[in-house]
Protein backbone atom coordinates (compact mmCIF):
# COMPACT_ATOMS: atom_id res chain seq x y z
CA UNK A 1 0.00 0.00 0.00
CA UNK A 2 1.05 3.77 -0.78
CA UNK A 3 0.00 6.24 1.24
CA UNK A 4 -1.85 8.63 -1.27
CA UNK A 5 -0.45 11.36 1.42
CA UNK A 6 3.14 10.83 1.75
CA UNK A 7 3.79 8.49 -1.59
CA UNK A 8 5.59 6.11 0.36
CA UNK A 9 5.30 2.19 0.51
CA UNK A 10 4.75 0.61 3.68
CA UNK A 11 5.69 -2.89 3.91
CA UNK A 12 4.29 -3.66 7.19
CA UNK A 13 0.58 -2.87 5.28
CA UNK A 14 1.70 -4.59 1.76
CA UNK A 15 3.84 -7.52 2.94
CA UNK A 16 1.23 -10.32 3.81
CA UNK A 17 4.50 -11.98 5.10
CA UNK A 18 3.80 -8.72 8.32
CA UNK A 19 0.25 -10.16 8.73
CA UNK A 20 -0.48 -11.95 12.42
CA UNK A 21 -2.90 -12.10 14.80
CA UNK A 22 -2.61 -12.29 18.58
CA UNK A 23 -1.53 -15.47 19.83
CA UNK A 24 -3.12 -17.56 16.94
CA UNK A 25 -0.73 -19.50 14.78
CA UNK A 26 -1.07 -19.22 10.96
CA UNK A 27 0.61 -20.58 7.94
CA UNK A 28 2.21 -18.96 5.22
CA UNK A 29 4.85 -19.07 2.41
CA UNK A 30 7.63 -16.27 2.86
CA UNK A 31 8.87 -14.76 -0.30
CA UNK A 32 12.56 -14.68 -0.72
CA UNK A 33 13.95 -11.46 0.79
CA UNK A 34 17.42 -9.03 1.35
CA UNK A 35 18.12 -7.94 4.27
CA UNK A 36 20.84 -5.39 6.09
CA UNK A 37 22.28 -7.89 8.26
CA UNK A 38 24.62 -8.26 11.78
CA UNK A 39 25.59 -11.06 13.57
CA UNK A 40 26.37 -10.91 17.42
CA UNK A 41 26.29 -13.39 20.51
CA UNK A 42 25.08 -13.05 24.19
CA UNK A 43 22.31 -11.33 25.82
CA UNK A 44 20.66 -8.88 24.08
CA UNK A 45 19.67 -6.50 27.49
CA UNK A 46 23.30 -6.28 28.05
CA UNK A 47 25.77 -6.82 25.52
CA UNK A 48 27.40 -3.93 23.82
CA UNK A 49 27.56 -5.29 20.74
CA UNK A 50 23.32 -5.69 20.56
CA UNK A 51 23.25 -1.76 20.89
CA UNK A 52 25.92 -1.36 18.60
CA UNK A 53 24.14 -3.66 15.95
CA UNK A 54 20.99 -1.81 16.18
CA UNK A 55 22.90 1.94 16.12
CA UNK A 56 24.56 0.39 13.01
CA UNK A 57 21.66 -0.77 10.85
CA UNK A 58 19.32 2.42 11.30
CA UNK A 59 21.63 5.11 9.62
CA UNK A 60 22.61 2.55 6.59
CA UNK A 61 18.46 1.72 6.06
CA UNK A 62 17.90 5.35 5.82
CA UNK A 63 21.22 6.41 3.77
CA UNK A 64 19.41 3.61 1.69
CA UNK A 65 15.94 5.10 2.01
CA UNK A 66 16.84 8.33 0.71
CA UNK A 67 19.43 7.46 -2.11
CA UNK A 68 16.17 5.35 -3.23
CA UNK A 69 13.60 8.47 -2.81
CA UNK A 70 16.59 10.70 -4.65
CA UNK A 71 17.73 8.58 -7.56
CA UNK A 72 15.04 6.41 -8.49
CA UNK A 73 11.42 8.40 -7.35
CA UNK A 74 10.90 5.43 -4.61
CA UNK A 75 9.99 6.04 -1.17
CA UNK A 76 9.09 3.63 1.73
CA UNK A 77 9.03 3.75 5.31
CA UNK A 78 11.84 1.87 6.68
CA UNK A 79 11.17 -1.44 7.73
CA UNK A 80 10.67 -2.56 11.07
CA UNK A 81 13.53 -4.18 12.68
CA UNK A 82 13.76 -7.78 12.57
CA UNK A 83 16.27 -10.59 14.33
CA UNK A 84 16.93 -13.64 13.96
CA UNK A 85 17.48 -16.12 17.21
CA UNK A 86 19.24 -19.25 17.87
CA UNK A 87 21.56 -21.68 20.48
CA UNK A 88 22.48 -24.83 20.67
CA UNK A 89 20.03 -26.09 22.64
CA UNK A 90 16.47 -24.39 21.95
CA UNK A 91 15.00 -24.90 24.78
CA UNK A 92 17.08 -21.81 26.28
CA UNK A 93 14.34 -20.08 24.37
CA UNK A 94 10.89 -21.21 26.30
CA UNK A 95 12.56 -22.72 29.63
CA UNK A 96 15.36 -21.62 31.30
CA UNK A 97 15.23 -18.53 28.53
CA UNK A 98 19.03 -18.50 29.59
CA UNK A 99 19.71 -15.09 26.90
CA UNK A 100 23.81 -15.26 27.73
CA UNK A 101 23.28 -18.42 25.28
CA UNK A 102 21.80 -16.61 22.17
CA UNK A 103 23.11 -15.85 19.41
CA UNK A 104 21.84 -13.79 17.12
CA UNK A 105 21.55 -11.61 13.51
CA UNK A 106 20.03 -8.33 13.37
CA UNK A 107 17.95 -7.15 10.17
CA UNK A 108 16.47 -4.56 8.01
CA UNK A 109 14.33 -5.60 5.49
CA UNK A 110 15.73 -3.75 1.91
CA UNK A 111 13.46 -3.24 -0.65
CA UNK A 112 14.09 -5.72 -3.71
CA UNK A 113 14.35 -2.80 -5.92
CA UNK A 114 17.90 -1.78 -4.50
CA UNK A 115 20.76 -3.51 -5.65
CA UNK A 116 23.99 -4.21 -3.95
CA UNK A 117 25.58 -1.07 -5.75
CA UNK A 118 22.92 1.62 -3.93
CA UNK A 119 23.59 -0.71 -0.81
CA UNK A 120 27.75 0.00 -1.22
CA UNK A 121 27.14 3.14 -1.81
CA UNK A 122 25.17 4.19 1.10
CA UNK A 123 27.64 2.09 3.26
CA UNK A 124 30.24 4.31 2.13
CA UNK A 125 27.82 7.26 2.76
CA UNK A 126 27.05 6.47 5.90
CA UNK A 127 31.04 5.93 7.32
CA UNK A 128 31.47 9.48 6.22
CA UNK A 129 28.86 10.93 8.94
CA UNK A 130 29.28 9.66 12.45
CA UNK A 131 30.59 6.14 12.15
CA UNK A 132 28.70 3.87 13.34
CA UNK A 133 30.65 1.47 15.57
CA UNK A 134 30.13 -1.79 13.55
CA UNK A 135 29.43 -0.33 9.83
CA UNK A 136 32.42 -2.83 9.10
CA UNK A 137 30.11 -5.83 10.04
CA UNK A 138 27.10 -4.68 8.33
CA UNK A 139 26.41 -6.91 5.30
CA UNK A 140 23.70 -7.34 2.33
CA UNK A 141 22.31 -10.83 2.26
CA UNK A 142 19.26 -12.87 0.92
CA UNK A 143 16.85 -14.60 3.47
CA UNK A 144 14.79 -17.64 2.23
CA UNK A 145 12.46 -19.08 4.89
CA UNK A 146 9.36 -20.87 2.68
CA UNK A 147 6.95 -22.09 4.58
CA UNK A 148 6.00 -20.48 8.26
CA UNK A 149 4.30 -20.81 11.22
CA UNK A 150 3.74 -17.30 12.40
CA UNK A 151 2.05 -15.42 15.52
CA UNK A 152 2.02 -11.80 16.93
CA UNK A 153 3.01 -11.29 20.81
CA UNK A 154 1.92 -8.37 22.30
CA UNK A 155 4.14 -8.06 25.78
CA UNK A 156 7.26 -7.99 27.08
CA UNK A 157 10.11 -9.95 25.58
CA UNK A 158 10.33 -12.37 28.34
CA UNK A 159 6.41 -13.30 28.21
CA UNK A 160 7.36 -15.09 24.85
CA UNK A 161 7.77 -18.57 26.27
CA UNK A 162 4.57 -19.77 26.69
CA UNK A 163 3.40 -19.23 23.07
CA UNK A 164 6.97 -20.40 21.91
CA UNK A 165 6.00 -23.77 23.76
CA UNK A 166 3.17 -24.26 22.07
CA UNK A 167 4.28 -23.50 18.99
CA UNK A 168 7.34 -25.96 19.07
CA UNK A 169 5.95 -28.52 21.29
CA UNK A 170 2.30 -28.65 20.12
CA UNK A 171 1.60 -26.49 17.05
CA UNK A 172 4.60 -27.79 14.98
CA UNK A 173 4.30 -31.37 15.86
CA UNK A 174 1.01 -31.30 15.53
CA UNK A 175 0.77 -30.68 12.05
CA UNK A 176 3.45 -33.27 10.54
CA UNK A 177 5.99 -30.48 10.38
CA UNK A 178 9.63 -29.73 12.38
CA UNK A 179 11.28 -26.53 12.82
CA UNK A 180 13.94 -25.76 10.41
CA UNK A 181 16.20 -22.88 10.22
CA UNK A 182 15.89 -20.15 13.11
CA UNK A 183 13.67 -18.58 15.24
CA UNK A 184 12.22 -15.15 13.76
CA UNK A 185 11.13 -11.62 15.71
CA UNK A 186 9.85 -9.23 13.44
CA UNK A 187 9.54 -5.70 15.77
CA UNK A 188 6.74 -4.07 14.76
CA UNK A 189 7.20 -1.84 17.80
CA UNK A 190 10.20 0.22 18.89
CA UNK A 191 11.30 -1.37 21.74
CA UNK A 192 13.84 1.31 22.85
CA UNK A 193 10.29 3.61 23.02
CA UNK A 194 7.52 1.18 23.93
CA UNK A 195 7.07 -0.20 27.02
CA UNK A 196 7.58 -3.79 27.70
CA UNK A 197 3.54 -4.60 28.11
CA UNK A 198 2.76 -2.93 25.12
CA UNK A 199 4.97 -4.16 22.59
CA UNK A 200 3.89 -6.41 19.65
CA UNK A 201 6.19 -8.86 18.30
CA UNK A 202 5.33 -11.43 15.33
CA UNK A 203 7.46 -14.84 16.16
CA UNK A 204 7.55 -16.75 12.77
CA UNK A 205 8.99 -20.04 12.99
CA UNK A 206 10.06 -21.89 9.69
CA UNK A 207 9.09 -25.60 9.22
CA UNK A 208 9.54 -28.21 6.80
CA UNK A 209 7.49 -31.46 7.00
CA UNK A 210 8.53 -34.50 9.19
CA UNK A 211 10.03 -37.64 7.04
CA UNK A 212 7.05 -39.45 5.64
CA UNK A 213 4.46 -36.58 6.60
CA UNK A 214 1.83 -35.55 3.95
Amino acid sequence: MTSPMTGKTDFKKTLDAYQAQRDRFRVLDVPDMQYLMIDGHGDPNTSPAFAEAVETLYPVAFTLKFASKRELGRDYVVPPLEGLWWAKDMDSFTAARDKSRWDWTLMLMVPGWLGRDMYTDAVEETGTQRRPARLDDVRLAPLSEGRCVQALHVGSFDDEANLLAKLHQEFIPGHGWRMVGKHHEIYLSDFRRVPPERRRTILRQPVTPETGAG
